[in-house]
C-alpha cells in the first residue's frame, strides 16, 4: 500500500516515542513507589510542602532558564544535511554558553525569592532553613543542550533512559530517609540529590555521544560564528525560549496557586490527583519531542505543507484515542486511585482526579501542534497561543478556586487544554495551507 503524505514520517515519530516510552514507563512505576512512601510517611500538609519546595525551584529555572534545544534540533539538521560538524560544533557552543548564563541566573534568583515567597506558600520552618541549598535543584531544568543533540541524532532509547535516572534516586533516598526517620528535610535532601543527578546524567549522555559522532568533539572551544552561520538564530532562540517557558507554566504554576490559595495541605491533595492525571499528560509531552526532530527534517528537506498536516492530525487522533480509555477508567475509580496512590488521608483529591485527566485529555493536541510551528520556523505563533491561553486565563484560577474549591484547579485545567489545543491546531491548519507538493518554508 502506498505511503499518504505523511505516513512513513508519522511512522518514524511513534517509533521515537515507542523508544521514549520504555523510560517514561519505568520512570512511572518508580515514581508511584516514591509516592507512595512520601505521602504516607509525610501526609498531606507536609507531602505539600515537599511539593511546594520543589515546584517554586522548577518554576523560577522555567523562567529564568534559557533552553536552546529547539534551536539545535532545527538549525542542527541543517548544519548535517549540508555535513557541516563544525558549524554545529558551534553551534552546540554557543548554545551551552547561553544555557549556562540563564542556569547560573536561575540558582541565583531561587536562592533570593524562596526566603520571602515560602512563607506564604505555608513552608514549615524547616523547609524555609533549607531553601538556599533546594535553590540548586533549578540545575535539573539545565540540561537542554545535550538533550537536544541526542533528538538531533534520534537518539530517543537514550532519553528515554535518562527519564528513569530521577525517580530511580528519589526512590532510593525516599527508602533511606524511612529507615533513617529523617522527616521532611531527608526528603528535601532526597530530591534534591535527584535533581542533580538529572542534570548530570544529561550532560554525560550529551558528551558520550558528541565523541561518537562529531568529528572534532571539543565542547569547550570557540563559538564565534554561530549566529552569522544560522541567520535568525537569536531570534528563534528567543521565541522559543518564551514558547517552552509559556508552556511549562501551564503545569508548574497551579501547585504553587493552589498553596498560596487553599495551603499546603490543599497542594498535597492536588499533586496526588496530578500524579494520577500525568499518565495522559506525560504522552502527550513526548510526543511533542518525538515529532519536532521529524518535522524539523522534514522542513530542512523542504517536505510540503500537506504531508505536516497530515503527520500532525494522525499524531493528534492516536492521542486522543489512548487517551479515552484511561479517562475512562479513573471517572469510575477516581477515589480508589487517590486512596491507592496516597492513603485514605488523601481521599479527598478523588474529586479532582478526573477533572485533571479530561484537563490533560483536551491537552493531547498541544504538544504536536507546537512542535509544528516551531518546526515551520514560526514558534512566536505558538508563544502567541501560549500566552492568550497559559498567562491570560491564569487570573481565573484563584478566582475558580474560591468558587469552586479545589475542583476550581481542575475546571480550570479543562479550560486550559481546550483552548491551547483549538487555538495551535488552528494556527498550524493555517500555515500549512499551501498547494499540495510545494514545500514550506524553513
Amino acid at each position: 500500500m502506498p505511503d499518504t503524505p505523511g505516513h512513513g514520517l508519522v511512522g518514524r515519530i511513534y517509533g521515537n516515542l515507542l523508544q521514549l516510552l520504555g523510560g517514561k514507563a519505568a520512570s512511572a512505576v518508580l515514581g508511584l513507589g516514591y509516592m507512595l512512601v512520601a505521602t504516607r510517611a509525610l501526609g498531606p500538609s507536609d507531602y505539600g510542602v515537599l511539593v511546594l519546595v520543589h515546584a517554586f525551584a522548577m518554576t523560577v529555572g522555567g523562567i529564568v532558564e534559557f533552553p536552546g534545544w529547539h534551536a539545535i534540533v532545527r538549525y542542527g539538521a541543517q548544519a548535517l544535511a549540508e555535513d557541516d560538524h563544525p558549524r554545529l560544533m558551534r553551534l552546540l557552543r554557543f548554545v551551552a554558553i547561553v544555557e549556562g548564563i540563564g542556569g547560573i541566573a536561575s540558582v541565583a534568583v531561587a536562592a533570593t525569592l524562596a526566603p520571602v515567597i515560602g512563607p506564604r506558600l505555608g513552608w514549615s520552618p524547616t523547609a524555609i532553613a533549607f531553601a538556599l541549598p533546594y535553590s540548586f535543584a533549578v540545575l535539573a531544568t539545565i540540561r537542554a543542550t545535550p538533550a537536544g543533540y541526542l533528538q538531533l541524532l534520534g537518539r530517543f532509547d537514550w532519553l528515554g533512559l535518562h527519564n528513569i535516572v530521577a525517580p530511580s534516586v528519589r526512590l532510593i533516598g525516599a527508602l533511606l530517609v524511612i529507615w533513617a526517620g529523617w522527616g521532611l528535610k531527608g526528603f528535601l535532601v532526597a530530591w534534591l540529590v535527584a535533581a542533580l543527578a538529572e542534570w548530570a546524567a544529561m550532560w554525560l549522555l550529551g558528551i558520550v555521544a558528541m565523541r561518537r559522532t562529531m568529528r572534532n568533539p571539543r565542547l569547550l572551544g570557540n563559538a564565534r560564528g554561530a549566529l552569522r552561520e544560522n541567520p535568525g538564530l537569536w531570534r528563534f532562540m528567543l521565541a522559543a525560549n518564551a514558547d517552552v517557558t509559556l508552556t511549562e507554566l501551564a503545569s508548574r504554576i497551579p501547585p504553587l496557586f493552589v498553596g498560596w490559595t487553599l495551603g499546603p495541605a490543599a497542594a498535597g491533595l492536588y499533586a496526588v490527583a496530578q500524579r494520577a492525571a500525568v499518565v495522559i499528560q506525560q504522552p502527550a509531552q513526548m510526543i511533542g519531542q518525538a515529532a519536532y526532530a521529524e518535522l524539523a527534517r522534514l522542513v530542512a528537506n523542504h517536505g510540503s505543507g500537506a504531508a505536516l498536516r497530515a503527520a500532525l492530525l494522525r499524531c493528534a487522533g492516536v492521542a486522543l484515542a489512548i487517551a479515552a480509555p484511561v479517562v475512562l477508567l479513573l471517572a469510575f475509580a477516581e477515589r480508589l486511585v487517590a486512596v491507592v496512590l496516597g492513603g485514605p488521608s488523601f481521599a479527598d483529591a478523588a474529586g479532582l482526579i478526573l477533572l485533571l485527566a479530561i484537563g490533560r485529555a483536551a491537552w493531547l493536541v498541544a504538544p504536536p501542534a507546537s512542535a509544528a510551528l516551531t518546526a515551520l520556523g514560526r514558534p512566536s505563533l505558538s508563544v502567541a497561543a501560549n500566552l492568550l491561553v497559559n498567562l491570560g486565563l491564569l487570573p481565573l484560577l484563584p478566582l475558580m478556586m474560591t468558587v469552586f474549591g479545589l475542583a476550581g484547579a481542575g475546571w480550570h485545567s479543562i479550560l486550559q487544554g481546550v483552548g491551547a489545543s483549538l487555538l495551535l491546531l488552528a494556527m498550524v491548519l493555517h500555515q500549512t495551507r499551501i498547494p499540495a507538493g510545494r514545500p514550506v518554508a524553513a
